[in-house]
């Protein structure tokens, strides 16, 4: 497991056109396992998800992220598929419905690179946003 610093960047656009950003620079740890790289990092106060660790799974061109502690959710990304999952929160348990649009994953040998995901959230049928999450190994 190597340490490593993550910038990462979460844009939220709503169906009527109000957009929100939340930026985080965090460390975190990279790993690899059979054909896959891991980044595990905790998140805080600034994402509302304190008390969470997050855990990005990288296969080739699906991206998984899965949160356990005060919100427990996984969602999978792949372009142009509809994921479907449950989102435990302190409030409740909602239906989440992810179509990802975009998705590039850039590594390099020496564990550094981009992933950039474009996605659409429906919540129950009730909440729809337009989502651009960028993280940045350094």
């Amino acid at each position: 497991m190597k340490n490593i610093m993550l910038r990462i960047e979460g844009t939220q656009r709503n169906i009527g056109g109000e957009e929100s950003t939340i930026e985080l620079t965090t460390e975190g740890k990279l790993y690899k396992k059979e054909n896959a790289t891991y980044l595990v990092y905790e998140e805080s106060e600034i994402s509302g998800m304190e008390g969470c660790t997050t855990t990005v799974k990288v296969i080739q061109d699906q991206v998984s992220m899965r949160r356990f502690g005060t919100a427990n959710s996984e969602i999978i990304f792949q372009k142009g598929k509809k994921y479907v999952t449950h989102y435990n929160t302190p409030y409740g348990i909602f239906d989440m419905e992810v179509l990802t649009r975009k998705i590039t994953c850039n590594m390099t040998d020496a564990d550094k690179g981009d992933i950039y995901i474009e996605y659409n959230i429906s919540l129950e049928g009730l909440v729809e946003s337009h989502n651009k999450l960028s993280i940045r190994i350094m």
